[in-house]
């Protein structure tokens, strides 16, 4: 699933495709809007987020401009969070208007809801973290540099667990909870299936070790 994020501000767009590539979804970034409109009509995004305050031309323009030739949900970002702001960006053709700040799980939230509404799939079938590409659909996880590796579903819910919260520390009890659900598993299940999973990751001894273990706490995917 493709999303192009136009925004002029390099730091903020770097942190949204970072959000947005975490979260299993393609990313094209731009800081114009001039380059929103031609990326638009050749790259065919399943959804625009969209900066209100644009150089060469603004986010109205470009929301004007994708709405009177086709349907891609549009959700507009800015620091105007009065009501005729808002009013005015929906009244334009937007789906949706976010008012900065905002949390990055708010917005993947967002896109979500939007892409649902719009009638389009909305769970990505590829997730990519660390130096990993894990492909759901098919169990399958891929390390840079290695061919693809089979994973039983069980391996698949961890690994993506993981990667979506990558960086950060998840408890076993949280774990547990998101691989077998509430009543299914428990610590001892939970290490041997890190066990299994690090042993297809790591295909040699020269591997570094992905998934860290966090005394007393749980388990983490170490960040590249």
């Amino acid at each position: 699933m493709k999303i192009l994020i136009v925004e002029d501000d390099l730091a903020l767009s770097d942190v949204l495709a970072f959000t947005l590539r975490r979260a299993g979804f393609e990313t094209l970034v731009v800081h114009d809007g001039l380059a929103a409109i031609a990326t638009w009509e050749k790259e065919s995004p399943d959804l625009v987020v969209l900066d209100l305050n644009l150089p060469k031309l603004d986010g109205l323009g470009v929301c004007r401009h994708i709405r009177a030739q086709g349907k891609t949900p549009i959700i507009m970002l800015s620091v105007r969070g009065s009501d005729e702001a808002v009013v005015t960006g929906l009244e334009q053709g937007a789906d949706d208007y976010i008012v900065k700040p905002f949390s990055p799980s708010q917005l993947v939230a967002r896109i979500r809801a939007v892409l649902r509404r719009a009638g389009i799939a909305a769970t990505p079938g590829i997730l990519v973290a660390a130096d990993l590409t894990l492909y759901r659909a098919r169990n399958e996880v891929q390390r840079e540099g290695q061919t693809a590796v089979r994973l039983t579903p069980l391996e698949t819910k961890l690994l993506e667990t993981l990667m979506i919260n990558e960086g950060q520390v998840l408890t076993s009890e949280g774990l547990i909870t998101a691989v077998w659900g509430s009543d299914g598993g428990d610590k001892t299940m939970l290490k041997q299936l890190v066990y299994r999973l690090r042993s297809k990751l790591e295909s040699d001894e020269a591997s570094a070790t992905q998934i860290e273990t966090i005394s007393g706490v749980g388990y983490s995917l170490r960040q590249e």
